[in-house]
């Protein structure tokens, strides 16, 4: 299984969703370890290339952004509570910053 790597308070955040909701974005993210696809989640361009959201609907409406595509690990970029139809800019700001860092970061490795 891949490991998942949190990028900064990415793992807070998910510790802060109702248990229910963190049980489900826990399991959605293990089927992304085994290779698999979480039972609801959609691609997210707008923020980088290959990166995703799993959508939880649990307890209301929460998200976790991540990326899956490098062989050493899933980088969870940004995870949040979403409170209205779409996803608020801040959101996809904070996601985008995230991405363009971690990918900074592995090309100076």
């Amino acid at each position: 299984m891949k490991p998942i790597s949190w990028i900064d308070d990415s793992l807070e955040r998910l510790r802060d969703f109702p248990s229910d909701a963190r049980n489900d974005a826990g399991y959605q993210l293990e089927q992304v370890q085994r290779g698999d696809e979480p039972a609801d989640w959609k691609p997210m361009p707008s923020i980088g290339l290959g990166v995703n959201e799993i959508r939880v609907r649990v307890g209301g409406a929460f998200r976790v952004i991540y990326l899956a595509k490098f062989a050493e690990a899933i980088y969870v970029l940004h995870v949040f509570q979403k409170k209205s139809r779409k996803t608020d800019r801040t959101d996809i700001d904070l996601s985008r910053r995230r991405y363009r860092a971690l990918l900074a970061r592995r090309r100076q490795a």
